[in-house]
């Protein structure tokens, strides 16, 4: 009874985030922080039927690459990844269950413009307006810092009413950034990794996104 009590207040919480912009999910956490440990918790269960993490092969990207980069973690939850890299990381969230984990809205970070290398989104792209997300993640890295975005594969599947990747690559493409690669061998999620290009500058205006489908979960 208990994990069915805590499934359906997860299921609840899942499509608020997906289906509200990223200011009314602070607002909403900010009078009700407690749920969003109850979101975590049945988040946690449903990341244990995966056989693979996401958050892991970023860590082992990070790990692969410089421990001076300096990283921005958007959507990061109880912060593990900054917990399992050597790289000074700003670790970002509606609510902080850790005292290093900044509280906020993801389109209004307090971090300093061109401050970071690289912007992380695992499976943290749910809100209404996810693209002002990635204008403040394209805002805050340095030209030549990498964007590294991890997204729930249905959402990117046209053939099961997901987004068309080409279109939302395209669409990052426009704020200025190059696609470097894309990783489609996992069946459970998605991995793009962008690279903010030097000498061209942000498009934020007119760029025609495409609308990412809503990860939600059936009632068992």
């Amino acid at each position: 009874m208990r994990a069915r009590l805590s499934g359906g207040h997860f299921r609840m919480l899942n499509e608020k985030l997906y289906t509200c912009s990223g200011s009314e999910a602070f607002e909403f956490f900010k009078e009700y922080p407690e749920l969003f440990d109850a979101y975590h918790a049945g988040y946690g269960q449903q990341m244990s039927r995966w056989p693979e993490q996401p958050v892991n092969v970023i860590i082992k990207w990070l790990q692969s690459h410089s421990p001076a980069l300096v990283v921005a973690d958007f959507g990061c939850g109880n912060a593990s990844l900054a917990r399992s890299v050597k790289n000074k990381v700003f670790s970002i969230d509606l609510v902080s269950m850790d005292p290093s984990v900044i509280a906020c809205d993801m389109a209004n970070t307090p971090l300093d413009s061109l401050s970071v290398d690289v912007s992380v989104f695992c499976l943290s792209l749910m809100g209404v307006n996810f693209p002002n997300y990635l204008v403040e993640a394209n805002r805050v890295l340095r030209p030549g810092g990498w964007l590294l975005i991890a997204e729930v594969r249905s959402r990117l599947d046209p053939a099961t009413g997901g987004a068309d990747p080409d279109k939302f690559c395209n669409a990052v493409q426009r704020l200025g950034f190059s696609i470097v690669s894309r990783d489609f061998s996992n069946k459970m999620f998605v991995l793009f990794y962008f690279r903010k290009k030097k000498e061209a500058p942000a498009e934020a205006k007119g760029i025609s996104w495409p609308e990412l489908k809503p990860c939600l979960y059936k009632r068992r």
